[in-house]
């Protein structure tokens, strides 16, 4: 009985202080400035006990998550990519004050020394640090099972790609970080955008064996080892690795009992959508998205932003994404228009929505540029016509490459707005930014197609100099 006793004894305290090591894991996490340059405390790296329970371990983990959703590039709030790539490119209108971070983005006026610019950066590699904290915490672990570490491991992995992906397509060549070592992460040198491409692949590689194919969680908030093969697919369409991105793409299509359009388009953005491939949950129960929050308005003139008039017009008559995905609103002299995409907003009873991370329909858009660039036009159009088909309308009436790619990238406009800046970065990548941001933003120049670096942390670290160009 006495032996008895200890055991639960001891087991009680193990408890208690894995608890305790996973709050000063959490708090540290939500104080820190910048993980790149600013020191970590003995306290943050002498916590192994975090990873000796799964339950704790997966909370850290879920704590990463948790930040990617409320701040930085992947948030649906004004902090987020969706709000500010939406204003910098041609998707939102502003109207707010001259002081909001808003106003910023809508006219091109990002500078070094720019808080939205810092808090950015640093809340991004806030998440990358947390990510690299839990790799190294499940791989020196002596009590997770193998299983265990490695669906750990190659959701962090995952996430730390996902972060340097977006981190390379806004600021250009940055830090690829991997360790929690300070004195390492201090003195970081920048990559080029393509050794980003590179080891982002790298780790995803080794996410998709280590993950397995069927989600964790019910509602497909935890990577997967096909989440992994989506961001594949997308990192490849930019290294122009058309045939590896075709094959990524299909690696995930082809799982047709897992993933799929919805019967409708009013399906594609709740909860139990089959096109989703990884979404973030609500931050409460019964909370929806922050999306909601950020593109609502339902007076004229709008509070901080509307859809600009070129992304209504691009729509072809009888799209039902026009339909079910934007909402006019009208005091009957004025009318704008709002993303619509999520609807369930704030003081809603009932949880519904979730943010779309991955989506199947990227992945037929995808597939469809990668068989073209390939010079396989019949299955580009196939795969181009199942997302036609979905929106209501006939099959395209592109038939050379180039028709097809330009239809691709119409398809994409009219999928994809307010995602995650999918349109400036389709504009980029196909060098047609300037042709097009020239015609509709006074001011606009060639550099801004890279935000600056933040000034205080060239400051910090002399290694990521030099500033980017025009800056």
């Amino acid at each position: 009985m006495k032996n008895k006793k200890k055991i639960i004894l001891k087991r009680i305290q193990a408890t208690i202080l894995c608890c305790l090591c996973l709050m000063m894991l959490l708090f540290y996490c939500s104080g820190c400035d910048s993980f790149v340059e600013v020191e970590v405390p003995d306290s943050q790296l002498s916590t192994p006990l975090v990873f000796e329970d799964k339950s704790t371990a997966t909370a850290a983990l879920a704590e990463v998550y948790a930040k990617m959703r409320d701040a930085g590039m992947l948030s649906g709030s004004k902090t987020g990519l969706s709000y500010g790539l939406g204003l910098y490119a041609d998707e939102l209108d502003y109207y707010a004050t001259t002081s909001e971070d808003g106003f910023l983005y809508h006219s091109n006026g990002l500078l070094p020394d720019a808080a939205t610019v810092k808090n950015m950066w640093n809340s991004t590699y806030n998440q990358i640090y947390g990510a690299n904290a839990v790799i190294y915490g499940v791989e020196h672990s002596e009590s997770l099972l193998t299983a265990e570490r490695n669906q750990i491991k190659g959701e962090a992995l995952f996430i730390r790609a996902i972060l340097h992906f977006y981190l390379a397509n806004t600021y250009g060549n940055v830090p690829y970080i991997t360790t929690t070592d300070y004195n390492i992460n201090r003195t970081a040198y920048k990559k080029s955008v393509s050794e980003i491409y590179q080891n982002a692949k790298q780790d995803l590689l080794e996410a998709v064996a280590l993950l397995p194919a069927e989600y964790v969680v019910t509602n497909r908030t935890r990577a997967n080892r096909f989440a992994a093969h989506a961001l594949l697919a997308r990192i490849c369409l930019y290294q122009e690795s058309w045939a590896e991105a075709a094959d990524q793409a299909s690696a995930v299509l082809l799982e047709e009992s897992t993933y799929g359009l919805d019967d409708s388009l009013s399906e594609t953005f709740l909860i139990g959508s089959t096109g989703t491939v990884f979404q973030f949950s609500a931050g409460y129960s019964p909370g929806n998205t922050l999306e909601a929050l950020t593109f609502n308005f339902i007076t004229n003139p709008p509070v901080d932003n509307a859809l600009n008039l070129g992304i209504i017009n691009a729509f072809e008559p009888g799209d039902q994404r026009r339909n079910l995905w934007i909402e006019e609103i009208t005091d009957g002299t004025m009318v704008h228009y709002k993303a619509s995409k999520y609807k369930a907003g704030e003081g809603e009873m009932t949880q519904t929505e979730f943010s779309k991370v991955l989506r199947v329909a990227e992945l037929y858009l995808i597939r469809s540029e990668a068989r073209a660039r390939q010079g396989e036009l019949s299955n580009a159009i196939d795969d181009l016509n199942v997302i036609r088909q979905k929106a209501g309308l006939g099959d395209t009436a592109a038939q050379t490459q180039d028709e097809i790619l330009e239809a691709v990238l119409r398809e994409r406009r009219v999928e994809l707005f307010t995602e995650f800046g999918h349109r400036f970065f389709d504009l980029k990548r196909t060098e047609k930014l300037n042709q097009v941001l020239n015609a509709i933003k006074p001011g606009w120049n060639v550099f801004n197609a890279l935000f600056p670096l933040p000034e205080s942390e060239l400051m910090l670290n002399q290694n990521l100099q030099p500033q980017n160009e025009g800056y």
